[in-house]
């Protein structure tokens, strides 16, 4: 199935940059797999950016759109984006409709992570540097970022563990990428190149003095970032070795296919090397290279004087580079977006495909989230629970006491002759991922197993899967990994939580129920009378769990909050006055 996708770079797309070769790269191999793709980027050409406000003030937009100039992307400080940057992103992304959103280098704040956070379809985020990021976006955002995108890679093992230490979560390597048809083999002259990168100068002087032993043979320094000091190249090499700018593909191509031999520098460019290999050099890249720089010395002398031999190794690197090449990266990424998109579940049936089976219910009010005397920090008593709630108008309401289920039978129990329905439930607290409530239980459930285990408990007793305020910060929470990779698994996100401090984090629920197409759940999570039926839903009256969820698909969410700090109030007064009756 074709897809539309939008891939955002937060650097000028008029300037060479590594992410932008990346992503040309990414888009035209998916171009020719069928797929519609979108760059958003930012550019310093006067042209590019000219374009890009007609294509949004036309109302439609083609391969690449430029929105503003790039900003600078520092590690060490800050950078808020410009309103109106923001505003003709958002207008790019809804023009799109797009089914995936691919932002790359998202570690600080961009045109790349702001995608990210506007993006209501399905997600990525691709991670290239390997430099630790000394200030990336606040905690908040981070969190934030992490609940928004549905799959993280990392270009390498290094670039994967240095985002892991502030965006962690599930990580899938994918290549840098290669144009192996660009970057092909061709006649090779006697031509050494030897990476130059900042601080690593120790490999290129030891070339320096082996070049005079080899006859014949010729040594390109080439750089791809700026360097502090260039190696001195002594008089009598002048005419066989020079010092070359690889910045621009081009100059690329035409230096690594005439040459026979590359060396990397320890920690130097990822693309460069692989295009050495697509370019059918044979590599000089011998193990402990950066603690022996002549090391080099030695593997270099004997590609040199085999020819044989570096027939064998260039061979060998170009059956490695074309596993990289875009085609299959391409193949790789479609995979991945396609399972992306495929989390979201498709729009519950209305009453007309459903032959409105609740269509002759009354409509009730149920709060789905409270507890009572049972739980160790509420001092509601069964009974008093059943009277409140009829007097509140209330027809249903679930019992989630925190990891005990006997106050859910003693409520059931007392509201038996009653027109009030109770469904017994549970708060499980997991060993490290939050806490999960499960709905028409008829057992407890241990606290502190992990996740999935309690998920499992759940099912074990055909109950409901209800997550309770999936990103309220301020409690233990389960992370953005855990949620996404349980997705299939809940059957109940509570969008509304009306004893929350930051109604934001319901905003948040609210955005990943919608996004994924999860039933919404709403509850007071009352731990006090006055609290109760704060946060209800309003829903044609049910019988059991099938019709429940059967009737959340057309339910309202009804926000009805009191002061928090008054209901937080009430209950500390009860908790405290329950520590004197037991002194007493």
């Amino acid at each position: 199935m074709a897809l539309r996708i939008c891939l955002v770079t937060p650097f000028s797309w008029s300037l060479p940059h590594d992410v932008n070769e990346h992503v040309a790269g990414v888009a035209a191999a998916l171009r020719r797999r069928g797929h519609a793709v979108t760059v958003v980027a930012p550019s310093s050409r006067t042209a590019d950016l000219l374009e890009g406000r007609r294509a949004l003030q036309r109302g439609t937009i083609g391969e690449l759109v430029a929105i503003g100039a790039a900003l600078p992307t520092s590690l060490t400080e800050r950078v808020a984006l410009p309103m109106g940057l923001r505003a003709n992103l958002a207008t790019a992304l809804a023009l799109g409709s797009f089914d995936v959103v691919h932002g790359f280098e998202p570690g600080v704040s961009s045109l790349s992570s702001a995608a990210l956070l506007e993006a209501h379809s399905a997600t990525a985020a691709t991670f290239f540097s390997t430099e630790r990021i000394a200030v990336p976006p606040r905690k908040n955002k981070r969190a934030q970022l992490l609940a928004r995108v549905d799959v993280l890679l990392g270009t390498s093992e290094e670039a994967i563990t240095n985002a892991s230490d502030r965006f962690p979560g599930d990580y899938e390597r994918v290549s840098i990428g290669v144009d192996s048809a660009v970057f092909s083999p061709s006649p090779k002259r006697k031509v050494i190149v030897v990476e130059l990168a900042p601080g690593q100068s120790a490999v290129a002087k030891a070339m320096l003095r082996l070049l005079p032993t080899l006859a014949g043979w010729e040594l390109v320094l080439a750089r791809t970032a700026p360097l502090t000091r260039r190696p001195a190249i002594p008089a009598k090499l002048h005419d066989r070795a020079r010092v070359r700018s690889l910045v621009k593909p081009d100059v690329r191509r035409t230096t690594l296919a005439e040459a026979a031999i590359f060396v990397p520098a320890p920690g130097g460019s990822a693309r460069l090397l692989l295009e050495a290999r697509s370019s059918a050099c044979a590599i000089a890249e011998p193990a402990g290279l950066a603690e022996q720089p002549e090391l080099a010395s030695a593997a270099v002398a004997r590609l040199a004087e085999d020819e044989g031999l570096r027939a064998t190794e260039a061979a060998k690197g170009r059956e490695q580079a074309m596993l990289a090449d875009y085609a299959n990266l391409a193949g790789h990424l479609e995979s991945v977006y396609s399972k992306a998109a495929a989390r979201r579940r498709p729009p519950a049936p209305g009453p007309a495909v459903e032959g409105d089976l609740l269509g002759d219910r009354d409509w009730i009010t149920v709060d789905l989230h409270m507890h009572t005397s049972w739980s160790h920090d509420c001092s509601i008593e069964p009974q008093a629970l059943v009277d409140h709630a009829e007097s509140e108008g209330l027809g249903a309401i679930a019992v989630t006491d925190h990891n005990v289920f006997g106050g859910a039978l003693e409520v059931v129990e007392r509201a038996r002759k009653r027109t009030l329905i109770v469904i017994p439930g549970e708060e499980v607290k997991t060993d490290k991922e939050g806490e999960i409530i499960g709905l028409f239980l008829r057992e407890e459930i241990p606290r502190g197993m992990t996740f999935a285990e309690t998920i499992a408990a759940i099912r074990e007793q055909d109950g409901i899967v209800y997550i309770p305020h999936p990103f309220d910060r301020m409690h233990a929470i389960p992370s953005a990994a855990t949620l996404q990779r349980h997705i299939a698994d809940i059957d109940v996100l509570e969008v509304y939580n009306a004893r929350l401090l930051f109604e934001a984090y319901n905003d948040e629920a609210l955005r990943f129920q919608r996004k994924y197409g999860l039933l919404a759940g709403a509850g007071s999570d009352a731990h006090v009378l006055q609290g109760v039926g704060t946060g209800a839903v309003r829903m044609r009256s049910f019988n059991g769990p099938e019709e429940f969820l059967l009737s959340l698909r057309s339910a309202e969410v009804l926000r009805r909050p009191k002061s928090l700090a008054y209901l937080q109030s009430l209950k500390w007064a009860a908790q405290v006055k329950e520590k004197i009756s037991a002194t007493e």
